[in-house]
């Protein structure tokens, strides 16, 4: 049985509020710059990233479709990636010819999002673009062209609104960081 958040809870990072504003910015962003650009997809990592998805793609108001993706390089727990990246749920249509905007949670190391993007230039989009609620620029190792960014945050870890402790805590609607050593004493 998990624990309540608020034991190891150090701060409330992004509150429910700036997180709401930040993304209707960034559907009003996304709508003027693919107005008349044709075929626009959404597409969405899961599963951390579709709380943010179900919030932006409302905000959005040009035509556009959603398609999902499932890829594995985290283990459970704090910081623990494995290093691989492996496609657990692939698209179900062709993303050939369309304007793909990738739709992130957090990025970190690049590492994983990297990869995702090189196996989507693939299948030939005519655009390729991310948008990641968090940058976490200070552990980054690979380079990642983010075209947008909810918010740059610091090397903490972080959960809520869509990210998860062990699978728990996606639906808290803000962004809380966690007390490392809090978290670690049961």
């Amino acid at each position: 049985m998990p624990r309540d958040y608020r034991t190891f809870m150090k701060n409330i990072l992004i509150p429910e509020e700036e997180l709401q504003a930040r993304v209707t910015e960034l559907g009003a962003q996304i709508s003027h710059d693919y107005r008349d650009k044709g075929r626009l997809l959404l597409l969405c990592i899961l599963r951390g990233g579709v709380v943010f998805l179900t919030d932006l793609m409302r905000k959005i108001h040009i035509p556009h479709e959603i398609e999902f993706m499932a890829v594995s390089s985290y283990g459970t727990g704090v910081y623990q990636s494995s290093g691989q990246v492996r496609l657990t749920l692939d698209l179900r249509t062709s993303i050939e010819d369309a304007n793909v905007i990738l739709v992130e949670d957090i990025i970190d190391s690049g590492h994983t999002i990297a990869s995702v993007l090189a196996m989507l230039s693939e299948r030939h989009p005519k655009s390729l673009a991310v948008c990641a609620l968090l940058d976490k620029a200070e552990r980054r190792e690979v380079f990642v062209p983010i075209r947008y960014v909810g918010f740059s945050i610091p090397n903490e870890f972080v959960f809520g609104y869509g990210l998860d402790i062990d699978e728990y805590y996606r639906n808290l609607p803000f962004i809380g960081t966690v007390d490392l050593e809090k978290f670690k004493t049961p």
